[in-house]
């Protein structure tokens, strides 16, 4: 098996221009994943996004789930970005220095653990994490971005 090389953007892309912001916030509860994919499918039928719908409930689904399995963060946000051409995905924690890296060796009973990134890779038009608070962190965010096919990069 050929090691994959991830290439997360250092920065998160400021929302689309043109669009508009929808926040959820979901307590750190088992339930929560399912709640922010909902969510997020909801909205993206509404704005007429139906095409990127699969791909960005997977895309969240995985993020949020890494927050409630490897965070104590009380509530998780979900923030997401909208124009006509492309969509912008944020979920944010307090715990900043969790940040998701690629599981590489699984034990047993971690197959299909870990490999989150490797699907954002692979999904998303663009995704990384960004912590918040300069010299005294408090948030982060993991994010990520897809288009409508043929929209410019």
């Amino acid at each position: 098996m050929t090691p994959a090389t991830l290439t997360p953007t250092p920065l998160p892309p400021p929302p689309p221009p043109g669009g508009e912001t929808y926040r959820l916030a979901v307590p750190n509860t088992a339930s929560a994943p399912r709640i922010a994919r909902e969510f997020l499918g909801t909205l993206l039928h509404v704005s007429r996004h139906d095409a990127l719908a699969d791909d960005a409930r997977l895309c969240v689904t995985e993020l949020v789930t890494n927050a409630h399995r490897h965070t104590r963060t009380r509530l998780i946000g979900v923030t997401v970005a909208v124009n006509r051409k492309r969509i912008a995905v944020y979920v944010t924690d307090d715990m900043p220095w969790s940040l998701p890296v690629p599981n590489t060796t699984p034990t047993e009973h971690e197959l299909g653990c870990g490999q989150g990134v490797f699907l954002l890779d692979r999904v998303a038009e663009t995704w990384g994490s960004t912590i918040y608070g300069g010299l005294s962190p408090s948030h982060k965010a993991v994010w990520f971005t897809l288009a409508r096919a043929g929209a410019p990069a």
